[in-house]
């Protein structure tokens, strides 16, 4: 596939993984935790494995509950899972990390490009409000709406948040063109609603979904205003 049609009226992103260094971040952060247990063999990688399994049940269960939550639950469970002991301290080390965590270098140049070019552009993000602003801080101030799961009461790859994010802007799925980092996040929602989609593979491991082919592929944010101008989508 390839993006064609008329220029859209905003550009919507995912945060972590596409802006953001998340899985760099969440490594680190991680660790921190990890560093501060006695006698434990355990490896970053292997309690962020058990953690993502239970963050992403926890987000599909009813009534919503708030990210800072999910992700407590999550990684207490993950703990306990691997054996080792969980305190209070730990989600307030892994989310303050999260708000810490910067762009990739490429990011800010990119958003201000988008904008020169005439794009509005939105966040929308499977996080709190509070934790989501120290990334948004960092982003150069071209970012001009922040949608997050708190705000909608949904996670992707739910299409309750997408709908919520387009009437909050004021748009069909036809008017935005999404830019994302996650397969199955986001490329689900896109194959399953039907708007058009930019993948940005960083070469993480992340694979395509099989039964959908996004309308662009690019290896980081740099190529995407490139492409834009090939189509001429300059206001």
């Amino acid at each position: 596939m390839a993006l064609s049609g008329e220029k859209p009226k905003w550009l919507t992103f995912d945060c972590y993984g596409t802006l953001i260094q998340w899985d760099e971040g969440l490594v680190s952060a991680v660790q921190k935790i990890l560093d501060g247990k006695a006698d434990t063999n355990i490896e970053a990688r292997e309690l962020i494995e058990v953690y993502d399994h239970f963050e992403h049940q926890l987000e599909q269960v009813r009534p919503h509950r708030c990210f800072r939550d999910v992700a407590g639950s999550a990684l207490e469970l993950a703990m306990k899972k691997l054996k080792l002991r969980y305190t209070e301290s730990d989600i307030e080390t892994l989310t303050g990390s999260i708000s810490a965590m910067p762009p990739f270098p490429e990011v800010p140049r990119a958003l201000g490009l988008l904008k020169d070019m005439g794009f509005q552009l939105c966040i929308i993000s499977n996080t709190d409000d509070d934790i989501i602003a120290g990334n948004v801080a960092q982003l150069g101030g071209h970012v001009d709406r922040v949608i997050t799961a708190q705000q909608a009461q949904a996670y992707k790859p739910s299409p309750v948040i997408f709908a919520h994010a387009h009437t909050a802007l004021g748009v069909k799925k036809e008017d935005v063109v999404h830019i994302c980092a996650s397969p199955h996040l986001d490329l689900a929602a896109a194959r399953d609603i039907g708007f058009r989609c930019v993948w940005i593979d960083r070469g993480t491991g992340r694979r395509p979904l099989p039964d959908y082919t996004p309308d662009e592929v690019f290896q980081n944010l740099t190529q995407v205003p490139t492409r834009f101008m090939e189509l001429k989508w300059i206001s």
